[in-house]
């Protein structure tokens, strides 16, 4: 018994072992299986007959009221704000621009090469908030997310086809540095922190670079893009995605593309 127990202490090692390297830990990258094909044997996208699209995004209605944060559990979140912190799904500015819309082509890109996306976007959490709420990348690209908080965060995306993960921030922390292997876009993914219920975010993924998240005045601008026909996607967390088909001549600077949005029935409180 005792020298098939010598046997059985190194075999129960290597099984350990073996386990830890193969995913174990939740954090270890994993293999991008299925995601967009590499495009370094594609052509670089023509200047001379690149054109460009944009436009505006607005909501034709009344936005529904947004509520007030109660942050009393965390009161060095509520020492942040001056003003009572609000929810954030639906932002509207002047003349109904409509804030925090992914806006992005849909196409056959893979005759193209495209550089690789390596500045990091970033994601900051202050005041018991993610800041931005709604951020767009490419597929590989970094994404940076800090705490500028006197407290501890966590950030927990929640993805369809990426690798999930759920990471804690204590204050004066570095960032954490992340990427995603696989496009999600509509809808993109949804962000989530277990230790403030109320904080919540949106990771757009697109495998081209022809996108943008809209700011206070609604507006958008996809520039470098060859010519052919697309479907131009706009998303919005509250009122989903709308498609249109658009067609960009060689060198044609499609401008004034208006995107309308209208609120849910009864969802003005």
């Amino acid at each position: 018994m005792k020298g098939k127990s010598l046997l059985i202490f190194p075999a129960t090692i290597a099984l350990a072992i073996g386990i830890l390297s193969c995913g174990g830990g939740g954090q270890q990258s994993e293999t991008p299986a299925g995601a967009p094909a590499a495009t370094a044997t594609g052509k670089p996208v023509d200047a001379a007959t690149a054109g460009s699209i944009s436009g505006t995004v607005r909501l034709d209605g009344a936005a529904p009221k947004m509520k007030v944060i109660n942050m009393a559990a965390e009161p060095v979140c509520a020492k942040e704000h001056t003003t009572p912190a609000m929810t954030q799904d639906v932002v509207v500015g002047t003349g109904g621009a409509l804030q925090n819309v992914v806006v992005y082509l849909k196409g056959d890109f893979s005759q193209y090469s495209f550089d690789p996306a390596t500045t990091p976007v970033v994601i900051d959490q202050k005041g018991c908030q993610y800041n931005p709420h709604v951020i767009a990348l490419r597929v590989g690209q970094p994404l940076n997310v800090t705490n500028s908080d006197q407290t501890t965060h966590n950030i927990h995306p929640v993805p369809a086809n990426n690798r999930e993960w759920n990471q804690s921030q204590p204050p004066g922390s570095a960032p954490l540095n992340e990427s995603f292997a696989r496009e999600e876009d509509t809808p993109p993914i949804p962000v989530k922190c277990n230790v403030h219920p109320w904080m919540k975010s949106y990771i757009a993924v697109v495998g081209n670079p022809y996108f943008q998240v809209t700011g206070g005045d609604g507006s958008f601008s996809l520039k470098n893009v060859p010519p052919g026909t697309y479907t131009l996607t706009a998303w919005h967390e509250s009122y989903g995605a709308m498609d249109q088909s658009i067609t960009v001549g060689a060198s044609e600077a499609k401008s004034g593309i208006a995107i309308t949005f209208k609120p849910k029935a009864g969802g003005a409180d």
